[in-house]
C-alpha cells in the first residue's frame, strides 16, 4: 500500500470511528508509573474496565511494592473485570519488578526531563511492557506522539486494509503518526482503543461490523484470511513446541543414557581394578609364603649345618683283681679285734 492510500484509509478510520465514539481524555493528574500500570489494565480491555481494575488496585494494596511481591493469581482475582485479567497481572507484575530492579525505588518522573528519544530507549527496557503500553506511557506522560494501538486495535487496521500481514504480525502501523497530526494524537487514540476493545471482546458483533463495513466493505475477507493464518500459525507453533518437547524429552533420554553407560563403565571398571587387585594381593601373599619357606628351609639347613656332635660317654677303668684282694684283706685285718 502507498503511503497517499494509506493516509487517506487512517484518515478515513478516524472519521468513521469519531461517528460511533467519544473520546476519552485521560487523568493528567498520574505520574509516569501510573500511567504505565493503567496502560498495563487497558490493553485490549474498555476504559470502564481499566479504570474499575486500577482503581482497586490502589484500594487493595497499600503501595506498589506490596504488589511487587504479590503472585501474579492474587493480582488477577483482584483485576476480574479485565477481559485478560491473568495476563493483565503478569504485565504489572513484570513492570514494577523490572522499574525496581533499574532504579531501586518506583520513581520514573525523571523521564519527563529526558529527552523524548532516550526517554523512549529507557522505556523499552521495562520488562513485561508491550508496545501498546509503552506508546501510551510516551504519549499520555511523556507528550510524544506515539499513538498506542492494542492487539485488538491491530486487528481492525488489518480487517479495513491499512495494515498487511507482516506488519500485524510485527505489531507496527506504518506512516500512522504521519496521518493523524500531534493534536489529534490522544483523541485518535482513544478512539481505536474502543474499538480495538470491542473487537477483543465480540469479533462478531452486528454494531462492530457495521462500523468496519462502513470503513472497508471488503473486511469480512480479509478478516478469514487473517483468521486461517492466525489459526495455521497457532498450528504451527504448537507443532514447534511439541517438537521441542520431544526434542528435550529425546535430550534427556539420551543424557540418561549417557549416564547410565557412564555409570557401567566406571562400574565394570572399578570391578576390573578390584580383581586385578585381589589377583595382585593373592600373587603378593604367594611370594611373601614363598620367601618364608625358602627363609624357613635356609636356616634349617645352617641350622643341620653347623650343629656339634654329641659328646661321648667315658668307659670307667677296671683295676686289677689282686690289688682289690690285698685290699679287701687289710680292710679286713685292721678291723678285727684281739681276742
Amino acid at each position: 500500500m502507498t503511503t497517499p492510500n494509506r493516509a487517506a484509509l487512517i484518515a478515513k478510520v478516524h472519521k468513521v470511528l469519531k461517528k460511533h465514539y467519544k473520546p476519552y481524555d485521560p487523568p493528567v493528574e498520574r505520574t509516569v508509573l501510573e500511567h504505565l500500570l493503567y496502560a498495563c489494565c487497558l490493553e485490549n480491555a474498555r476504559y470502564e474496565a481499566a479504570d474499575e481494575a486500577f482503581a482497586k488496585l490502589r484500594e487493595t494494596y497499600f503501595d506498589w511494592n506490596e504488589i511487587r511481591v504479590t503472585t501474579v493469581t492474587e493480582l488477577a482475582e483482584i483485576i476480574t473485570g479485565l477481559p485478560s485479567a491473568t495476563g493483565a497481572a503478569q504485565r504489572i507484575k513484570r513492570s514494577l519488578q523490572s522499574v525496581f530492579e533499574t532504579n531501586y525505588s518506583f520513581e520514573m518522573e525523571p523521564l519527563k526531563k529526558q529527552n523524548l528519544g532516550k526517554a523512549e530507549k529507557d522505556l523499552e527496557k521495562i520488562q513485561g511492557s508491550s508496545h501498546f503500553v509503552r506508546a501510551y506511557v510516551c504519549q499520555n506522560a511523556l507528550g510524544g506522539h506515539s499513538i498506542p494501538v492494542s492487539p485488538g486495535a491491530l486487528e481492525v487496521l488489518y480487517a479495513v486494509g491499512v495494515i498487511n500481514d507482516a506488519e500485524a504480525d510485527k505489531h507496527i502501523v506504518p506512516g500512522l503518526e504521519r496521518a493523524i497530526p500531534k493534536n489529534k494524537g490522544v483523541e485518535f487514540g482513544s478512539l481505536l482503543q474502543q474499538v480495538g476493545a470491542d473487537f477483543h471482546a465480540s469479533p462478531g458483533s452486528t454494531k462492530l461490523r457495521a462500523i468496519l463495513a462502513e470503513i472497508d466493505p471488503d473486511f469480512k475477507e480479509k478478516l478469514a484470511k487473517r483468521a486461517a493464518k492466525v489459526e495455521a500459525d497457532a498450528v504451527a507453533h504448537a507443532k514447534a513446541v511439541k517438537d521441542r518437547r520431544a526434542a528435550k524429552a529425546a535430550a534427556a533420554a539420551a543424557e540418561v543414557q549417557a549416564q547410565q553407560a557412564t555409570a557401567a563403565s566406571k562400574e565394570k571398571a572399578a570391578a576390573s581394578r578390584a580383581s586385578a587387585n585381589r589377583a595382585a594381593a593373592a600373587k603378593e601373599a604367594q611370594n611373601r609364603q614363598a620367601q618364608r619357606d625358602k627363609l624357613e628351609a635356609s636356616s634349617k639347613k645352617d641350622r643341620e649345618t653347623h650343629a656339634a656332635p654329641p659328646p661321648k660317654k667315658k668307659e670307667p677303668t677296671p683295676e686289677p683283681a689282686a690289688k682289690e684282694t690285698k685290699k679287701a684283706g687289710s680292710k679286713g685285718l685292721a678291723k678285727k679285734k684281739p681276742r
